[in-house]
């Protein structure tokens, strides 16, 4: 059980983001990894694959190049046991080259609150250091997962 569970409410969406981004800015795969159910589908970007062991492969690989990695999501929808959200996450590649990355994702959960399946889709912008604005994980304070008007 991964509670909240769906179907979702207000409330409990934007508890489902907080989580996620949370958990995600530890950058630590195997934690990541145990919110999804054992067989959920993934596409991320131009990569198609399934199972927990898959994605620990995709979020090791990930972390390895992606340095710096801080991510904040937004809720942008839900219904039923899906959310959309979107999300900007900000990094830097070996050469110190600072990149923003935006996106989109769906996701779908399983009736004990896992994720089932995450489709994202994720454009990446050159930017200079001087530029980055998410400098590390969201302040424990601020719970604002609805976009901005």
């Amino acid at each position: 059980m991964r509670p909240p569970v769906p179907p979702f409410d207000l409330e409990s969406a934007k508890v489902k983001v907080l989580a996620a981004e949370n958990a995600w800015n530890t950058r630590d795969p195997e934690r990541v990894a145990a919110a999804y159910t054992e067989d959920s589908v993934w596409r991320n970007r131009d990569e198609f694959f399934t199972g927990r062991p898959a994605i620990v492969e995709f979020l090791t690989r990930k972390w390895a190049s992606e340095n710096g990695y801080a991510l904040r999501k937004d809720l942008w929808a839900f219904e039923g046991n899906r959310i959309a959200v979107r999300f900007q996450y900000e990094w830097h590649d070996e050469t110190g080259q600072w990149w923003r990355s935006y996106g989109n994702e769906q996701w779908e959960f399983a009736p004990d609150g896992l994720m089932s399946r995450r489709e994202a889709s994720i454009n990446d912008v050159r930017i200079t250091e001087s530029d980055r604005r998410i400098l590390g994980p969201r302040d424990p304070g601020d719970e604002s997962v609805l976009p901005q008007q």
